[in-house]
This record gives C-alpha cells, sequence and structure tokens, in this order.
C-alpha cells in the first residue's frame, strides 16, 4: 500500500482495486446497530482544512471514527494561521502531537505534497486548490462499479467547468487506471488546450454535450466554479446551461443504463436541473454515503490498520 494519497495517479490498478474492494466490506459496517470498529483505535487523525468544506470534512471525520480513530479536527480560520502561522510550522505542530494522518484540504496546488515532506505521518490530499481530490475519485469509482458493475471499458463523460475542477483531473488519472475511456466536455476556455496530453493519453475532449450523450454510460456534472473566476468565461449563465447543462430532455438520450453524477455542491438550474439531479438515474445523494466507506478504506490501509 502507498504511504500518501496526493493524487489520483498514485494508486496503481491492484492498489485501487484493493481500496474499493475495502471499501465495499466497509460499507457493511454503516448497515450494523453499532457503525464502529476497532481498526484504528489509538491512532490520531487530523483534519487540516485551510477552506470551507461540508462533505469532504465530515466524511472523513466520520470515517476515521467508525474506525476509532482519535480525531482532531483543525479549521484555519480561528487559528494561528490567522496570525500568520506558515504551513510548514503548523504541520511542525501536528507531527509534535503525533499525528499519525493529515487530512489537507489548502487552496494553494501542490499543498499536500509540501505537507508531506515536513511530517512523519501519512498525508491524505482532501482538494489543494484547482490541482486534485483524490478520494473523490475513488469514491465516484465506487460508485460507477457498484451502479454497473465494473470500471474497465466504461466510457465517462466528464462536463463542465474543467478547467477549475480538481475532481476531473483526479478522475481522468484514476479512470485510466481502472481501464475507463475519458472524454471531457464543455466550453473551449474551459477545458485546458494540452489537458489529454497532460493527464492521461488517449483522453478524448468535445465541445458538443448533445454528440457525447448517446454512447457514454456515465455522464458526470461539474460545478461551474464562479469563485474562481476573474474573467468571463462565457456568455451568460442562461447560455451555458443552454449548451452544457443537463435537463430532462438530454438526459433521455442516454443508454437505458447511464447514470448521472455530480461532486457536489450543486448549482441546480444551472450545470443540472432538479429533473435530473432528483431522478433514479442519479447517483449523486449515493456518492456522499459512498464517500464515507472509501476514505475509511483509504484510512485504514495507509494506518496499517487491522482487527477489521
Amino acid at each position: 500500500m502507498i504511504r500518501h494519497l496526493l493524487s489520483g495517479a498514485d494508486p496503481d490498478l491492484a492498489t485501487a482495486t484493493q481500496i474499493l474492494d475495502t471499501a465495499a466490506e466497509m460499507a457493511t459496517v454503516a448497515g450494523r446497530e453499532v457503525k464502529k470498529l476497532p481498526a484504528l483505535r489509538g491512532r490520531t487523525v487530523v483534519n487540516l482544512f485551510y477552506e470551507d468544506s461540508t462533505r469532504t470534512r465530515i466524511s472523513f471525520e466520520a470515517a476515521a471514527k467508525r474506525l476509532s480513530a482519535d480525531v482532531i479536527n483543525f479549521s484555519a480560520k480561528g487559528s494561528s494561521v490567522t496570525k500568520g502561522e506558515s504551513l510548514k510550522d503548523t504541520a511542525l505542530t501536528l507531527q509534535a502531537m503525533g499525528a499519525d494522518a493529515v487530512v489537507v484540504r489548502h487552496p494553494a496546488s501542490g499543498a499536500p505534497h509540501r505537507l508531506a515532506n515536513w511530517v512523519d505521518g501519512s498525508v491524505v490530499n482532501a482538494g489543494d486548490g484547482t490541482h486534485e481530490h483524490p478520494t473523490q475519485a475513488l469514491l465516484d469509482a465506487y460508485t460507477m462499479r457498484s451502479r454497473l458493475g465494473r470500471l474497465a471499458g466504461l466510457h465517462v463523460a466528464i462536463v463542465g467547468d474543467v478547467l477549475h475542477s480538481r475532481v476531473a483531473r483526479s478522475n481522468v488519472l484514476l479512470l485510466s487506471t481502472l481501464g475507463a475511456k475519458v472524454t471531457l466536455v464543455g466550453p473551449p476556455t474551459l477545458i485546458p488546450m494540452d489537458i489529454s496530453a497532460a493527464l492521461a493519453p488517449g483522453t478524448a475532449v468535445s465541445y458538443d454535450l448533445d454528440a457525447v450523450l448517446p454512447d457514454v454510460d456515465v455522464v458526470m456534472m461539474l460545478r461551474v466554479q464562479r469563485e474562481r473566476m476573474n474573467d468571463s468565461y462565457f456568455p451568460s449563465a442562461r447560455e451555458y446551461s443552454r449548451r452544457f447543462g443537463l435537463d430532462g430532455p438530454r438526459m433521455r438520450r442516454l443508454p437505458e443504463h447511464a447514470i448521472v453524477m455530480h461532486p457536489g455542491p450543486m448549482n441546480r438550474g444551472m450545470e443540472i436541473t432538479p429533473e435530473v439531479a432528483d431522478s433514479p438515474r442519479s447517483t449523486i445523494v449515493e456518492q456522499v454515503a459512498n464517500g464515507v466507506s472509501v476514505r475509511m478504506a483509504v484510512l485504514y490501509l495507509l494506518l496499517g490498520g487491522n482487527n477489521l
């Protein structure tokens, strides 16, 4: 097993499959009356979040607690970071406190990689800038496998604001390892020109959502990240929705077995309509539930848990 999880490219096929298989075992815990395992008793997991988060932070906290680990939640707001403390000094403080694993979300791309050089414990990237979010990619892959029964040979369309999406980057890397075909779809201004060559050879790019839909097994809609946009990347929200939003008529162009995904939070009515988000084809709520199981598996395997 790898020591850190910093990128969707870190797990090879065997390791990624091991994580997904372990997550399937962890999912059985949710059905128990007592949703706890003693696997990481005595271990300390620190959630180090420099950006606001709901799903990811709570998911990691729930995962660590279900494995009986001690959990420390660190928020940059209200900490010495507001007084100018550097990431390295914060890392050394956590090291002195005996952290076995640090789950970090940071606005600067590459911050988890730097952190991994400063602490003895394992580092898990929970999102760094517009760079990567590997556990989201793992839970997405787990959801696809649960719904469709396989990953190898699937055709996955990732649609929307690819330029600013760490979810898209990690998914391209991981899904390529797992044998899926990925097509990136969006306006030219929101798809980096070199992304397919830089991430995974064979990744396709399309600027026409309607042309792609009939041939995909999975369509993953991305949130338009307006908070990261300093320029105008498309004429208007209405125009974006008209060309790249997933609505009822477009959903009905998908193959009968195809599923709809979204990492959240959603801009309902922009990249996805309520009709699609709440339809039986949608896995959005499942993705949140699966996130706990997958993150339990990641922490368990990274920290060499026992007594499963």
